[in-house]
């Protein structure tokens, strides 16, 4: 359940609006999150989304979702769907129905024809190579088209033709008559529409002709009078382009943008041109692989909606540099399962433990709760048999100074169970160490021995009552903190691919509690001692659990790198 506090607060942003409001320049508040359907959202969209909804949703708002389709060889239903999905997981919910920025094709149409009659647009014959040739530089001034002067009448009869589909693909566009010589390149002449027959996802073969993002996105803000248009710090540049579209057009609505800085995060990617170059090549299962930083992805591993909305609030708004290290996502999602989920044991290495003195009817199972602090997740008995398993580190013949569990001729207590004493170790012929055979103290079921102390505590499952259960184990999928700038010796950036993980993902089967049978898919559990699990999505069955780790205990980020 959403509340106020779960968003980030005193940033400028909501300055910016609480004075809005105050000073009657809006009575309400209007956002949007405004995707292109061109892959699946990931780590920084989850940012955009707290923020543009959450916004909305503090100030007694609305909140759009809109689709900004206006590149159709690169866009598809799947897309749209998938973040219809990931929004609402999230939590949120937009106002109304969804939007397309196709959807204002043909007002964007009669718009640019206005422009067109005001002798603020033209159509232009420059290939894209003399384009760029007289567009100038950062230093230089460009220079106009040879077709910058057509007259009103030529240019309506072009676009009219444009859109008729009388000319190849490429071979005219229609541009803004804005300033050549202007410091912001943005501003020099600008393509607004461009000849493309390619099928659309919600207009189909109805256009050969597509509005260019700049143009289509300050329109589609007008014209659903959005109030805040919020977007990211590279889009700074584009605003004197946005305010001249919504200047020049006879739109009612007058949105104002702000930008903010996009999220970084450390170890990972952000481009969804390199996450899509990473699934169509096969460096990982899909979309919703759980290494990738998708929100599909994320969710795969576990990450909860609570902890992505805590993570955002964390990061917080503002025109700084944010790089954040994957420690603190990882600590938001740590923090929200501590509370949330139920825990049980499991043994992901497991070490055969043979109790020696086990007695039918004198060994007792003992109950434990499912969760310490929640009474109502209920408990469960842990049984207990001749034969358990522990984790094999949870064993040293020769422990290291400090080791406080199982060693020959030590004690250790079991969790929920007996104190127990390593009295033999058995190794096969090659000496690897096979099995452990233990006694048990049977006076210790609850209560600490008589006379000494046992400092130990280890987790395990008995052999007889266990589940196998088949868990992913998940490193980082990059092997360094930039994988998309790294220069080589001759100054170029090397191909992010060269820094793919190779043990990023690591399958194994394990045994746990049989609490773990006929769950669902989708179920959170910290197994204790190692970290937090979830059943996976897709490959999870009741009878053959698939188990993804989620994240650790611990932080072992700041230590692994």
């Amino acid at each position: 359940m959403l509340t106020k506090d779960q968003f980030a607060d005193n940033h400028f942003i909501r300055t910016i609006i609480e004075e809005d409001l105050k000073s009657g320049k809006h009575t309400a508040i209007q956002t949007r999150f405004p995707p292109e359907p061109n892959g699946y959202l990931h780590i920084g969209h989850a940012k955009s989304i707290c923020l543009n909804f959450g916004l909305a949703y503090i100030y007694d708002g609305q909140c759009n979702l809109r689709f900004d389709d206006t590149n159709p060889e690169k866009e598809n239903q799947e897309y749209v769907d998938s973040i219809k999905e990931d929004v609402r997981w999230l939590g949120f919910e937009w106002s109304g129905e969804p939007r397309y920025a196709s959807d204002y094709f043909d007002q964007l149409f009669d718009y640019a024809v206005g422009l067109i009659k005001e002798g603020k647009a033209y159509v232009d014959d420059l290939t894209p190579e003399e384009m760029r040739e007289y567009r100038g530089t950062l230093t230089e001034p460009g220079k106009n088209s040879p077709y910058r002067d057509r007259s009103v009448e030529e240019n309506l009869d072009l676009f009219y033709k444009m859109r008729d589909g009388a000319f190849p693909d490429g071979s005219k566009t229609l541009r803004l008559k804005i300033d050549m010589a202007s410091g912001n390149i943005n501003l020099r002449d600008p393509v607004i529409y461009r000849i493309r027959r390619a099928h659309h996802h919600n207009t189909g073969d109805k256009w050969c002709i597509y509005p260019m993002y700049d143009y289509t996105h300050a329109l589609s803000d007008a014209i659903e009078n959005i109030t805040h248009s919020l977007c990211t710090l590279e889009f700074e540049s584009h605003r004197p382009l946005y305010d001249w579209v919504v200047e020049n057009t006879p739109v009612t609505g007058k949105p104002r943008q702000y930008e903010f800085s996009r999220l970084e995060l450390l170890y990972s990617i952000t481009s969804k041109r390199k996450l899509n170059q990473l699934v169509t090549e096969g460096h990982v299962s899909g979309w919703d692989d759980p290494r990738m930083p998708t929100i599909s992805g994320m969710r795969r591993r576990g990450y909860t909606p609570e902890g992505l909305r805590l993570f955002a609030k964390r990061v917080g708004i503002s025109k700084s540099e944010n790089i954040v290290d994957m420690s603190v996502l990882e600590g938001a999602i740590r923090e929200e399962l501590e509370n949330s989920a139920p825990r049980l044991m499991a043994v992901l290495d497991p070490l055969k433990v043979t109790l020696t003195n086990f007695e039918a009817g004198k060994t007792q199972s003992r109950s434990a709760a499912f969760h310490p602090n929640h009474e109502a997740m209920g408990s469960r008995e842990v049984p207990v048999s001749p034969t358990i398993y522990i984790e094999r580190d949870d064993f040293a013949e020769n422990p290291p100074k400090g080791f406080k569990r199982l060693t020959p001729g030590g004690e250790v207590r079991l969790r929920h169970g007996y104190v127990i004493r390593c009295d033999e170790v058995v190794k096969d012929a090659a000496g690897n160490v096979v099995e452990l055979k233990c006694s048990i103290d049977h006076d210790t079921l609850g209560k600490n021995p008589e006379g000494r102390k046992v400092k130990g505590v280890i987790h395990w499952v008995s052999a007889e009552h266990a589940a196998p259960i088949t868990v992913r184990l998940y490193d980082r999928l990059f092997t360094v903190e930039r994988p998309d700038a790294v220069r080589g010796d001759d100054g170029e950036y090397l191909p992010f691919t060269d820094f793919l993980n190779p043990e990023s993902v690591r399958e194994i089967t394990a045994y746990a509690e049989s609490a773990v049978q006929n769950l669902p898919p989708e179920s959170h559990w910290q197994f204790e001692r190692i970290g937090y699990f979830v059943t996976d999505r897709k490959d999870h069955t009741a009878d053959k659990p698939v188990f993804n780790k989620t994240v650790g205990l611990k932080d072992t980020w700041q230590k692994a790198a």
